[in-house]
C-alpha cells in the first residue's frame, strides 16, 4: 500500500504570524534546527512560507550603498533587504498539500515548485503538520524482505493471479531483480511497471524471458 502524507509528516510544526520580526525568524532557524517555517493567520490558516533563502539577502547585501541596492536586477531580492517582518518577505500563495495526497505527488510538488517543505493543511486550509524532503524519502527505508513479500505475494499472486513459483524474485538495497517466463508478454510488462511504481523500490532489473509471440499467418480463401 502506498504510503500517504499524513504517514510521513511531522505534526510538531514551527510557524509564525505574518508580524514576525526578521531577528526572530533568523534566530528561530539556528534554535529550532529548521530551514523555514510557514506563515499563519489569527486562525492559523497558511497564508504563506518563508525559508532560510528569504532571509539571507539582507545578511549578504549587508552594507551595500543605496544606489548599488537600487540596480540589483530582481524585485524580489530588493524587497528582501528590505524586509523586517515574516509579511515581507514570505512567498505567497504558500505552496500547501493535503495529509491523504501520496508521497510521491508530495515529491513531485516539492521537485516542480523547487521547495524542500510543504506545509499540509486540512480541507479549509489549516495548518496541521509539515512534509519535508527526508521525509518524503524516507518511504525508501522500506526492509527489502518487505519488498520482497510485496512483489511475490501483493503483485504477481495477488493483483495478476500468477503462480509466484514461476519467478526467482531477489531484491537488494530496493533494486529488484526478477527472473522467469510470464504468461504472456503484456502480463510481464504489467508486472515490470507495476514494481517500478512499488513504494522503496530503487530501480528494476528486468530479466524476464518473454514468450515469443505467434506469427498471423492470415487465411486467403481459394479462388
Amino acid at each position: 500500500m502506498n504510503s500517504t502524507v499524513k504517514d510521513v509528516m511531522s505534526t510538531h510544526v514551527v510557524a509564525v504570524r505574518p508580524a514576525a520580526p526578521y531577528k526572530e525568524m533568523a534566530a528561530m532557524l539556528h534554535n529550532q534546527r529548521v530551514s523555514g517555517f510557514p506563515v499563519v493567520d489569527e486562525a492559523n490558516k497558511v497564508i504563506g512560507v518563508v525559508s532560510e533563502t528569504d532571509l539571507l539577502p539582507k545578511e549578504a547585501m549587508e552594507g551595500t550603498v543605496p544606489r548599488t541596492l537600487q540596480t540589483l536586477a530582481r524585485q524580489r531580492v530588493r524587497a528582501q533587504v528590505n524586509a523586517l517582518t515574516a509579511a515581507d518577505l514570505m512567498t505567497r500563495p504558500a505552496v500547501t498539500i493535503g495529509p491523504d495526497e501520496l508521497v510521491s505527488h508530495a515529491a513531485r510538488l516539492m521537485f516542480s515548485q523547487h521547495v524542500k517543505r510543504l506545509p499540509v493543511v486540512s480541507a479549509d486550509g489549516t495548518l496541521i503538520g509539515i512534509v519535508t524532503c527526508s521525509d518524503v524519502l524516507s518511504v525508501y527505508n522500506r526492509p527489502d524482505a518487505d519488498i520482497h513479500h510485496a512483489v511475490t505475494q501483493d503483485l504477481i499472486l495477488g493483483t495478476f493471479l500468477c503462480d509466484p513459483d514461476r519467478f526467482t524474485v531477489t531484491v537488494h538495497g530496493g533494486v529488484v531483480t526478477i527472473e522467469g517466463m510470464p504468461e504472456s508478454t503484456a502480463v510481464g510488462y504489467d508486472i515490470i511497471g507495476a514494481i517500478r511504481h512499488m513504494e522503496g523500490v530503487v530501480s528494476v532489473h528486468d530479466r524476464l524471458t518473454y514468450p515469443s509471440q505467434k506469427a498471423y499467418h492470415p487465411i486467403v480463401a481459394g479462388r
